[in-house]
Formats: C-alpha cells, sequence, structure tokens
C-alpha cells in the first residue's frame, strides 16, 4: 500500500496475489475500481495523459470496452452519459467535426431562449468524466473514415445529425433573397459554414415557409426589438444586420390547416407577445373550431384556443390592442397554400413574390392531407425562408443510408446489417422532436450499446481507441481539440459577450477558434 495515497501499488499487488489470498474476481474488482485517469507523464512502457485525452488501468483479462460518438450534440451526449452511467468501465470518445462541442444546442436554439441551453450544464458533467474524451476538429469520413474508428473501437455510434435542407425543388429557390430556415439559424447563433450568408434584409415583407418551430423562430428574430436581442448572444453580424433590416410583415405560410400545425403553445404565446408587434390572425381561418376544441388532447386543445382567441382578439386585452394599433410590425398565419414558384424581380436579381396554391383538406385532424384545388394566389415579398425540416446526409459509403427517409436504417439504435455499429438522435428517426424527444432517443441507443456488451454480443478485443486514431490525425496535420480546449474557447466568448453586456460573443471562424484553443 503507498503510504502517501493510501492506494494499492503494483507491486503489492502481485504480491497480494502471490500470497493466495485473491482470486480473480478480487482482482477483476480491484482494476474496475481504479479505472482511473493516470497522471503520471509519458515514458516508455508506461501510460500517458494529456489535457483531455484521458488513460485508464483495466484488466487484461477483460478489456475495457472503446465506444466512438460521432457527433457532439444532444444525441451523442445523452448516448455517452447512458453508456457512462450504466457500464463501469467503458471509455468514450467523442468526435466533432467543429471546435466546439454541443451541436444543435449552440447553433440551433435561439438566442432569446437561453433556457433550453441550460443542458449544456449536463453535457459538461459528462465530458468531465475520467472516462469521456471530446475530440473536437475532426471530421469523420474525411480525416478519419468509419472503417479506421471500427479498427480501432469496440462499438461506434453515429450521431452526427442533419446537416442538409430539405427543398421544394420549384422554380426560383436558388433565387437571391431565398434561404434555408436552417442556414438563417445559423447565421445569427455563429454557425461557420453560415457566417457568410448575408440575408437580404432590405424588403418590408417576408415569407416563411413551414409552420413549425424553427419557422416561428426565425419570424421572431426578424419582428424582435434589438433592444431585446443585444442582451442576448446573437452574433454580432447578425445584431448588425438586422439593425439595417426594413422588415416590418412576416407570413408564416403552411400547406395545410389550424388543427396541422407543427409549432408548440409556447412559441405560439411568445409570438402574441412581441413588443411592437401585432398579430394578425384571419377567425374565418378558425370558423367551426371551437365545437371540436373539446374533444381534442390537452396539448391541441390548449394551442388551438390560443389560435382562435389570438384570431378574434389579437391575443391581447383591450387597453393591449389600442398600443398594439400604433405597432410598426406584424406577423400572419396563412394556411392551406403550397409554393409553386419563387418569382423573380423583372432583372431577375433577387425575389419578388410567391405564386402559392390553394389548397383544401382531405380527411380530418393530424392525419389530413393537402389537395390541390386549382387556384393560385401571388405574395409580394422580397425575403423567402424555407423551413420545412433538416436532412441527414451520408458521411461514409460503408454505413447503410436510406436516401428517401434520410436516415441510417437501424432497429432500436443497431445499424442494420452492422454489429458494432450504431445511431441515435435525427440521422437514426429522422430531424424531428424537441431536446427531450433526443434524451430518451440517445439513451436507448446507449442501453443496446450497454445490453451487447453486458450479453456478449460485443466482446471488447482490447481495441485501442484514440490511442490508434490520434497518430492517423497527426499524419494529416489535423489537430485535435480537447474539451480543456474548448473550455479556453468558452472562457474568450464569455469574456468578450461581459464586454459588451451579453451572455458570450460567440467566435465564429474555425481558424480563430483553433488558435484561442490551443493558445
Amino acid at each position: 500500500m503507498d503510504a502517501k495515497t493510501g492506494r494499492l501499488t503494483w507491486r503489492a499487488l502481485v504480491l497480494w496475489r502471490s500470497s493466495g489470498k485473491a482470486n480473480h474476481g478480487h482482482v477483476r474488482r480491484w482494476f474496475s475500481h481504479v479505472c482511473t485517469r493516470s497522471q503520471h507523464t509519458s515514458t516508455p512502457g508506461q501510460h500517458s495523459s494529456t489535457p483531455g485525452q484521458h488513460r485508464w488501468f483495466c484488466s487484461t483479462a477483460t478489456p475495457c470496452p472503446h465506444v466512438c460518438i460521432v457527433g457532439s450534440g444532444p444525441a451523442g451526449f445523452y448516448t455517452a452519459q447512458h453508456i457512462l452511467k450504466n457500464h463501469k468501465t467503458a471509455r468514450v470518445d467523442i468526435y466533432e467535426k467543429l471546435p466546439v462541442p454541443f451541436g444543435l444546442v449552440r447553433f440551433g436554439v435561439a438566442p432569446d431562449h437561453p433556457e433550453v441551453k441550460n443542458v449544456i450544464n449536463t453535457f459538461t458533467n459528462t465530458a468531465g468524466n475520467d472516462r469521456c474524451s471530446f475530440l473536437g476538429n475532426v471530421t469523420v469520413g474525411r480525416d478519419v473514415s468509419v472503417a479506421e474508428l471500427r479498427q480501432a473501437y469496440d462499438a461506434v455510434v453515429m450521431s452526427y445529425g442533419a446537416d442538409a435542407d430539405k427543398e421544394f425543388g420549384i422554380p426560383g429557390e436558388d433565387l437571391p433573397g431565398v434561404y434555408s430556415a436552417r442556414a438563417f439559424v445559423g447565421w445569427y447563433n455563429g454557425l461557420p459554414q453560415d457566417g457568410q450568408l448575408a440575408p437580404l434584409l432590405d424588403t418590408d415583407t417576408a415569407v416563411v415557409l413551414g409552420q413549425g418551430n424553427v419557422a416561428l423562430d426565425v419570424a421572431r428574430i426578424l419582428l424582435t426589438p434589438l433592444s431585446i436581442l443585444k442582451k442576448t448572444d446573437i452574433t454580432d453580424h447578425a445584431v448588425a444586420a438586422l439593425e439595417r433590416s426594413q422588415v416590418k410583415t412576416v407570413y408564416i405560410v403552411g400547406r395545410r390547416g389550424p388543427l396541422q400545425t407543427a409549432f408548440t403553445i409556447k412559441e405560439l404565446r411568445e409570438m402574441t407577445k412581441l413588443p411592437g408587434c401585432r398579430s394578425v390572425l384571419d377567425p374565418a381561418d378558425f370558423a367551426g373550431l371551437e365545437d371540436k376544441v373539446k374533444s381534442m388532447p390537452r396539448p391541441r386543445k390548449r394551442l388551438t384556443e390560443l389560435l382562435i382567441k389570438t384570431a378574434q382578439t389579437g391575443g391581447a386585452t383591450a387597453q393591449e390592442r389600442q398600443r398594439l394599433a400604433q405597432a410598426s410590425k406584424e406577423w400572419r398565419l396563412k394556411f392551406l397554400r403550397s409554393p409553386l414558384e419563387i418569382l423573380p424581380t423583372e432583372d431577375g436579381s433577387r425575389v419578388s413574390g410567391i405564386q402559392l396554391g390553394v389548397n383544401r383538406l382531405e380527411g380530418s385532424d393530424s392525419s389530413a392531407r393537402a389537395v390541390p384545388s386549382g387556384e393560385t394566389e401571388v405574395l409580394s415579398c422580397g425575403l423567402v425562408l424555407r423551413s420545412i425540416g433538416y436532412k441527414s446526409v451520408p458521411i461514409d459509403t460503408t454505413i447503410p443510408f436510406d436516401s428517401q427517409k434520410g436516415v441510417i436504417p437501424n432497429t432500436e439504435g443497431r445499424v442494420t446489417g452492422c454489429k458494432g455499429l450504431y445511431c441515435s438522435g435525427w440521422v437514426r428517426r429522422g430531424p424531428t422532436g424537441v431536446i427531450a424527444t433526443t434524451m430518451t432517443d440517445g439513451f436507448e441507443t446507449g442501453k443496446a450499446v450497454v445490453d451487447d456488451l453486458n450479453t456478449g454480443v460485443l466482446q471488447p478485443q482490447g481495441a485501442r481507441g484514440q490511442k490508434w486514431v490520434l497518430p492517423l490525425l497527426h499524419k494529416k496535420g489535423v489537430q485535435a481539440v480537447t474539451f480543456e480546449d474548448w473550455n479556453r474557447i468558452d472562457s474568450e466568448e464569455v469574456k468578450r459577450g461581459e464586454e459588451v453586456g451579453k451572455p458570450r460573443e460567440k467566435i465564429i471562424e474555425v481558424e480563430e477558434m483553433l488558435n484561442v484553443a490551443l493558445s
């Protein structure tokens, strides 16, 4: 026993075993107990540890399983959390293509929803586990292949989300002034790939195509007073552009009716309470719905009641209505409309309007189908935001992928026909649900990994994990970013934010992120 630390030393362990007082079970439990991070420096024959790159001692009779997770968004972290909690020796390495973690929590959640971002605290605790490592600035499929990861790890989990956009495939969709909501969100949230978007906001009318929460998010950002946005972590380039914005009216257009909207009551209520902004809904769109409300499930009932109230009163009291009559901005819901063509200006330099097909519904409630009526109308606008969903894409040709559904074929997170390969989050089930949905999904995939380890479906072979991958990255000139490196970026962003009265000022250039992280 070491006199200073009270820990059993390697020499003492050997003597203990040779004395006949220990059995194999005792030794295995001792090794499991001391699967902790090594603190000594590297010399030949020893383990080594650098910040964020953990090493553990494990029984040679039962190798510690190495699990790799591709993607550091909610799905990746929740999967890691479940594995670490429910398998006492498994090590988890989380790979991320950007130098910063947290995926859509950082780049997708609206800047005026800071409470939703509190889940980052949970993810940070997971990253602090001695059996968990973060390796940022590593693009799987380019810097390291999935085949190489499968060679280095006992299990590989795809949790890389949905980076692409669904499109209508209609004429004019590529005109200047037409953007995906995903790119617009990335632009104001500091996603590096969208930093140069420069949306055309020099127009009085914008049209958002889609009626989900993201559609309401982008509409709200366009209409929210800058005095509010400047206190959030919205990017400074977005603030500068919104200061010059001339947008006064936002139409939020859906192909079906009020009972089929995909947004939730929280987002709708926020829209009805926007300072200096009127809610303009047509009471005719809600005719006859009051009788149906009583039999609706509670969430849909509450949402429909608020829609009806807003249509009748603008969602405001009599005193508020008098004040809102002087409001300079407004938003409107437009139902039963499908885009047929985005129209250009005479010189073709940008969007000037959108031709909409008028629909009718067949069926009822959530299963109702939008059917073209043959009628059309034109809505003038200078900005169009397409908000009809995100889409996952394959990152490696060795992974099965259903291009039509945009998911990796799987059963309970186990990739079809690929033992040891798993998936979680949007790439598993499609881009639907909220963070809580992804938590459940991540836990399910984590359980599948743990179950397969416990039942012997996966048998750890002494895989080397990042110890094998890092030299490959080094040969390609790729510098992996650790969680400690991320903490330096985090501290710098918070410091810059404090100087201008914001929670943080995000760094949006990858090169600058790396300079700060590795300084």
